[in-house]
């Protein structure tokens, strides 16, 4: 049993920025199935490489998460719900490494760079083929509905333990006091 109650401050500067950049990436792609105005080639641009940076940032995460203590659930949540907690953790980072490796592919397999910020550009590593893009276009697809599901339920169950449980769930990523016993105010 874990005696920490919060998650180091390098896992909350992670997760808080991984939440940001993957709600503006899936906002952004949401956005480019949409439209084909002239904005779409720099949306496109920025897209690949803010995804390529997103991949790098859920590295780092997931090493921060197997090198570091996780803070327990408390003793409140049943079982079957702390089982569930942790298939949707698992699905989620799954779809952190899905979404842009299936988009880095989906380049690849179009024959299309992927330039990051114009500092390199990474290198095709599948056969250009019409048929592998189509299949890799549907699969990015499918991860990011899966993604926006995951993320929502996230959102919800956060919100959920932080303002109506205030069991200290919420409380252990953003360091804030919801919990049902409040501080004295001197």
């Amino acid at each position: 049993m874990s005696t920490i109650t919060t998650y180091s401050l390098a896992a909350r500067i992670i997760h808080w920025a991984m939440a940001l950049l993957l709600i503006s990436l899936l906002l952004a792609g949401l956005a480019m199935v949409q439209s084909l105005e002239p904005w779409h080639l720099t949306l496109l641009s920025l897209h690949k490489s803010f995804g390529v940076m997103a991949l790098l940032l859920a590295i780092i995460r997931l090493a921060l998460r197997l090198s570091q203590q996780q803070p327990d659930l408390p003793a409140s949540v049943p079982h079957w719900q702390q089982r569930i907690a942790q298939l949707s953790h698992f699905f989620l980072y799954a779809a952190m490494f899905a979404m842009p490796l299936s988009g880095y592919l989906m380049q690849s397999a179009a024959g299309r760079p992927v330039s990051v910020f114009g500092w390199f550009t990474l290198p095709n590593i599948t056969p250009i083929s019409m048929e592998l893009y189509g299949f890799l276009r549907e699969m990015h697809a499918l991860i990011a509905w899966g993604l926006i599901l995951l993320v929502l339920v996230h959102i919800g169950a956060a919100l959920h333990h932080g303002l109506i449980k205030r069991d200290g769930v919420l409380e252990s990523m953003t360091g804030l006091n919801f919990s049902k016993e409040q501080k004295p105010k001197d």
